[in-house]
């Protein structure tokens, strides 16, 4: 059940907010994302991988306000990003939120955190189309879209199809360029650090440092304009 950092989810208001807080904050501009029909959300990516980090990218992702849902209702967005709060916040500036972990089980995942009173959320399957391919993977998605402990428990994510033989064939790294930007370190900071940690013990999560403390999410980035901090600041 070996786990890793996926990616970084930063959200803004609107995506070319995102883009322009990625150029002055970064200095790069992120390469294209896609859209996700189900949630009416679209994003922007970055590579962001290391040695320590091999598959880590950074998304920026917002309301896509052109988007048709055509589930009615429409389901409760993943990350908090109905969350009028969060939104408040965002209208001021993008902000650090959230990671996803992958896993090479998410099924497994998903049990070992039921066991421990978490729930996670059940597994969505979902898919957009990329110049490769069409990207597929299976992702945890709470029907209240809560990120669960201020956004520090990651969600779980397994690319590929489910009986797939390589499912990191189309993972993202794949097809984005370098950009420049690197993950030096990810570290946690909450109250619930010890549950935390048994958390991220019992998907075998490695790379993440955690502290008790107040709620924040804290990611050092080496960029073309130095060292970098991003924090979720309880968010």
């Amino acid at each position: 059940m070996k786990s890793q950092i996926d990616h970084l989810v930063v959200a803004a208001q609107s995506l070319q907010q995102g883009v322009e807080w990625c150029e002055s904050v970064l200095g790069v501009t992120p390469a294209n994302g896609g859209e996700h029909e189900k949630y009416g959300t679209h994003n922007r990516l970055l590579k962001i991988a290391t040695p320590s980090f091999p598959v880590a990218y950074l998304e920026i992702i917002a309301i896509n306000p052109d988007a048709v849902i055509e589930k009615k209702p429409p389901p409760t967005r993943w990350f908090d990003l109905d969350s009028k709060a969060l939104q408040t916040e965002l209208a001021k500036s993008p902000r650090l939120i959230h990671f996803v972990a992958n896993t090479l089980s998410i099924q497994d995942a998903r049990h070992a955190w039921k066991a421990q009173n978490i729930d996670r959320g059940p597994i969505i399957h979902a898919s957009r189309k990329t110049p490769k391919g069409l990207l597929q993977w299976q992702i945890t998605v709470r029907p209240d879209g809560d990120r669960l402990f201020n956004g520090t428990l990651p969600t779980l994510i397994q690319w590929g199809k489910p009986e797939s033989a390589d499912p990191m064939q189309l993972h993202p790294r794949n097809h984005l360029p370098r950009s420049k930007v690197s993950l030096k370190s990810l570290t946690v900071c909450h109250p619930s650090a010890q549950k935390i940690s048994s958390a991220y013990e019992a998907i075998q999560l490695d790379g993440v440092q955690v502290t008790e403390g107040p709620a924040n999410l804290i990611a050092t980035l080496q960029t073309p304009k130095g060292l970098v901090t991003l924090e979720s600041l309880g968010l």
